[in-house]
């Protein structure tokens, strides 16, 4: 029986696509929910997996080709299975409940969990309600890995591969376009530059007081709610108790027109394979530390293994990134259109500063805020700045609200 493989259905703000990669060829034999595809957007790269076992009949759309939603891109041939080849019931109901309780898993991680052998039982799933991410499947597999391999001498970090291996005294030359998503970035980073009054305000916080609390209770944290306890939802609560003291930094322009927003869609800047993303914490408002961290977790495991959704990177009212990981001193971060302001993370260093008349070593960090000064004005922004650095300074206040 043929059926045809189609674009997912794309969103409205996603005109069109391109064929990534095709991972099958013509003819060859495939699983159910094995990975036949990559169709790249602008924003997000879509997994198309097989519906059912079978064979890849046909490849309408070559890898590079230009698709649209919904677009028949290949023929598929639905392989014939007989009685006694289906599986019994009771193998099915132990399969699911070998599995979390009503935590069904995705078809990319239904295959990778099939490919590896893991046991879902020891894997703990840090997705929306406890579900298996394949970070959760990789990460398992990882630590057995290392549980059977002998220990060895660490050795230097590898630079990151380029698409291009450079011969040593060669003069080598490749032309490699952009994917979607790198140009994508591209557009909107100049759009940004080209549209909006950017200035930038920087501040410096003493994270000793975090860092002391953070200490005392991480293992306390990490027990009863299963994720770690770091910087960033210090952060985002602090950005969140800034935003209400300042509206007109949670606003955006359209226009002639100024929309406030009644609301705090927090963009957390991460990094993946195909460039920086920035999935949104909505609602930040009314989220807790732990339920903040989650959402953070949840993102980079996402962001790594390409499933972040239109909807988890579209909009935003402001943006939080971190380059501090990185071990980045000092930067001055570039506007997330259509947002105002965006605040920039670094790496924390310990220095000499001056309390109460003497000199003291404390582990300190360079903030910086971009922000678009049409509408935010040199004294909003300090004073946005200032509250993060006091609250950041002071964590009781993050409690107290004061």
């Amino acid at each position: 029986m043929s059926m045809e493989i189609k674009v997912p259905v794309l969103p409205e703000s996603v005109a069109d696509g391109s064929i990534a990669t095709w991972y099958k060829k013509v003819g060859e034999k495939i699983k159910r929910d094995e990975h036949l595809l990559d169709i790249e957007t602008d924003k997000v790269v879509l997994e198309v997996v097989a519906p059912t076992d079978g064979f890849l009949e046909s490849i309408l759309k070559k890898e590079g080709d230009t698709v649209k939603s919904e677009e028949v891109v290949g023929l598929f041939t639905a392989e014939a299975v007989s009685i006694s080849e289906k599986p019994p019931v009771e193998a099915l109901v132990l399969a699911e409940q070998t599995a979390k309780p009503q935590q069904p898993l995705s078809p990319a991680v239904r295959q990778l969990v099939k490919e590896q052998n893991v046991n879902l039982t020891e894997v703990q799933g840090t997705g929306k309600g406890g579900r298996i991410t394949k970070a959760d499947v990789t990460e398992s597999v990882s630590r057995k890995e290392a549980v059977s391999k002998p220990s060895s001498p660490p050795l230097a970090k590898k630079a990151e591969t380029s698409p291009l291996e450079l011969p040593m005294g060669e003069r080598v030359e490749k032309r490699v376009p952009m994917s979607r998503l790198r140009a994508r970035m591209a557009e909107r980073l100049l759009q940004a530059q080209q549209s909006a009054a950017i200035l930038t305000t920087f501040n410096e916080i003493n994270m000793q007081p975090v860092m002391t609390l953070r200490q005392k209770y991480k293992e306390t944290f990490e027990k009863d709610y299963g994720v770690r306890l770091g910087f960033m939802s210090f952060f985002t609560i602090a950005v969140v108790e800034a935003l209400k003291r300042f509206p007109i930094v949670n606003a955006s322009v359209d226009g002639n027109d100024i929309i406030y927003h009644g609301y705090h869609d927090i963009g957390i800047a991460v990094s993946s394979p195909r460039g920086l993303v920035v999935p949104l914490i909505r609602n930040a408002e009314l989220l807790d530390m732990a339920q903040i961290e989650k959402k953070i977790a949840e993102f980079k495991g996402k962001a790594q293994n390409g499933q972040l959704t239109i909807e988890e990177i579209s909009g935003g009212t402001y943006t939080i990134s971190n380059a501090g990981g990185f071990g980045s001193l000092m930067s001055t971060p570039i506007l997330n259109p259509p947002q105002s302001a965006i605040l920039g993370m670094h790496k924390i260093e310990e220095r000499p500063i001056v309390e109460n008349g003497i000199i003291v070593i404390r582990p300190m960090m360079y903030v910086a805020m971009s922000y678009d000064h049409r509408i935010i004005d040199g004294t909003d922004a300090v004073q946005f700045l200032v509250t993060v650095k006091e609250l950041i300074e002071d964590p009781a206040r993050l409690l107290l609200n004061v």
